[in-house]
């Protein structure tokens, strides 16, 4: 990841916090939240800004990397410790992140891509590689 992107994505985190997502909580009509993560290799936290889906009264984020033939870091650090901390607006949430089996994951990947189409594309991208869909089973506040 490009030194640029970095410093944006830290720019986004801060001012998601310092406004309650009031700003950055918001991208082209799509809902942003704040996950946070413990590192695999560093124990180290680290949070990432996604756009989430909710379906069902679940709440959703897309293991797309852009498209790339491998997971982001911060599914990699889910994977390896499921317990993450979530910010949604102003509330922050302990949550339990579950990677969804085929038969959660299509049906609520079809409706993601019908309403951000850019993940279809992801998918072509991907090289072969299931795009995984997570469910944050919220824990209670954190």
């Amino acid at each position: 990841m490009s030194a640029l992107f970095q410093l944006f994505m830290r720019l986004h985190v801060s001012v998601y916090r310092a406004t309650g997502g009031k700003l950055g909580g918001n991208l082209a009509g799509n809902k942003i939240l704040l996950l946070t993560t413990i590192g695999n290799k560093t124990g180290q936290p680290r949070t990432v800004p996604l756009v989430y889906f909710e379906d069902d009264g679940k709440t959703y984020i897309v293991a797309s990397a852009g498209g790339a033939p491998q997971h982001p870091a911060w599914y990699k650090n889910l994977s390896a410790k499921p317990e993450v901390t979530i910010e949604l607006g102003a509330k922050r949430l302990r949550a339990k992140a579950v990677t969804t089996e085929k038969a959660e994951r299509d049906p609520v990947f079809e409706k993601i891509k019908k309403k951000m189409t850019q993940f279809a594309g992801y998918e072509k991208k991907a090289q072969g590689r299931v795009i995984p869909i997570v469910r944050l089973d919220t824990l209670g506040p954190a």
